[in-house]
């Protein structure tokens, strides 16, 4: 009874949708569909278009081929947590209520994208890991914008694949999974694996789709694919199987972790065949990336596969590896196919594109600019513009800025700035400050005054 009544539903689903798509797409032909997909500690060159030789991604190359790839963009941290959130709220880390991995919730006050479209007129979903608020509490999705929700609020509860419940607005859903004991009140290990969540988010996403599809929409979609499952130590690379990769001569984690990202790129695949079968494909902007850099957890050897490609450092280091991500921009007849660019960006950036992009005003007071004239390959002249971030996760703050060509990090506040040219030397491997002290100072009187206090995330200088 129940595959007959969702067949049912899919089939009715699907007749509303055509059945309205002319007057809907008339009506709405300015207002695009907005659907970003966030994988999980993926790195700089995980994927076949930025350089990956052993893991295979069909679908995401082939949407580099047909829409921008950004060589130059940037996570809004190098964790999961401050970086989703300046990604929902425009605000870099000086700036953003959440700016470390703490169990931190966004407030009322704090104004989401999600918030900003829903005022447009857009139906509103994020389906995955969310991490920006606990049950109860006031950053949970559905106070911040969001009409649907369904996955994971906790973060750390995001590190097993296989987790005895989902939250589908604010009820938990049971599944199938049965976890081992375990002390922890968050993540965990699961002894019978049924349901691999994953699988369900995609399912999710396909069914928002299809009920909303005669009106537009926003779908935020974070995956926690390919990160590990924390609790499973080295047998963390949790996916359902091995698939192409369970032949190879390789460590078990990294047949894991390859099968992980292809399992990904498959999701993308059926995510597009979606669009395109409900013929939205020509209305509907698609942005891929992720949240960091890759890392080196459950297992897993960013080394084996180069993850980070030419940059140093992964997730948890401000040098790029740990923030620079893979960027993919696709929307048919707008965005011009098989183009790259290396104009430089940040996840703060989205809010203020996606306002430009839904035809309405843009929040005062964030500090992200859109940057829809550069995926529509118009001229854009602005100059180079400072971009921030913090880390709080270890004993001091540690700071980093890029502005242009220029990339300083500092250790702790008050500490020297060490500069490095990424046009000369993208591995950050040649500290150039002593030469350049014009440029050390400029940075410098902008680090001065470039974030305002938090009560959760001071400034900690070095001991």
């Amino acid at each position: 009874m129940k595959l007959v009544a969702a067949t049912r539903a899919c089939f009715v689903s699907l007749a509303v949708c055509f059945l309205t798509q002319p007057v809907a797409q008339a009506a709405d032909e300015v207002k695009p569909n907005i659907i970003f997909i966030l994988a999980d500690d993926l790195g700089y060159g995980d994927l076949g278009c930025y350089g990956q030789k052993r893991i295979e991604t069909p679908n995401l190359d082939r949407m580099a081929r047909e829409g921008v790839r950004f060589t130059d963009c940037y996570a809004g941290a190098t964790v999961c947590a401050p970086s989703r959130c300046s990604l929902m709220t425009g605000l870099h880390g000086g700036h953003a209520r959440i700016r470390g991995n703490g169990l931190v919730p966004l407030r009322p006050e704090d104004t989401t994208v999600a918030e900003t479209l829903r005022a447009a007129g857009y139906a509103t979903g994020a389906i995955g890991k969310w991490g920006l608020g606990e049950e109860g509490s006031t950053g949970v999705p559905n106070r911040q914008g969001f009409d649907y929700w369904y996955g994971y609020l906790n973060q750390v509860a995001a590190h097993n694949y296989y987790p005895a419940f989902l939250w589908r607005n604010d009820e938990k859903v049971p599944l199938g999974n049965v976890l081992k004991p375990s002390k922890r009140r968050h993540g965990g290990v699961a002894a019978k694996k049924v349901d691999y969540s994953n699988d369900l988010f995609t399912d999710e996403a396909i069914a928002f789709i299809e009920r909303h599809c005669d009106v537009p929409f926003f779908l935020y979609f974070p995956y926690t694919i390919p990160h590990a499952n924390n609790e499973a130590r080295d047998e963390g690379m949790e996916v359902p199987d091995l698939g192409k990769y369970a032949g190879r001569r390789w460590p078990e984690p990294q047949k894991g972790h390859a099968a992980m990202i292809s399992r990904l790129d498959g999701y993308v695949g059926r995510l597009f065949e979606k669009l395109k079968e409900l013929d939205l494909d020509q209305r509907t902007i698609v942005f891929f990336s992720s949240d960091n850099g890759p890392h080196k957890e459950g297992g897993a050897d960013p080394e084996f596969f180069h993850s980070a490609g030419s940059l140093r450092g992964y997730k948890r280091s401000l040098h790029d590896g740990g923030i620079r991500v893979p960027m993919i921009v696709r929307w048919p007849g707008r965005i011009h196919p098989g183009e790259t660019s290396d104009y430089v960006w940040a996840f703060w950036d989205f809010l203020p594109t996606a306002v430009q992009l839904a035809g309405v005003e843009q929040s005062p007071g964030i500090d992200g600019v859109s940057v829809l004239p550069v995926l529509l390959g118009e001229k854009y002249n602005r100059g180079p513009r400072f971009l921030y971030w913090e880390f709080h996760e270890s004993p001091t703050t540690m700071q980093a800025v890029r502005f242009g060509r220029w990339k300083a990090l500092r250790d702790a506040p008050g500490t020297p700035l060490r500069l490095y040219d990424l046009e000369a030397d993208i591995g950050e491997q040649r500290d150039v400050a002593g030469q350049h002290p014009e440029i050390v100072e400029k940075i410098a009187r902008y680090l001065s005054a470039v974030r305002t206090e938090s009560k959760d995330f001071p400034l900690r200088r070095a001991p």
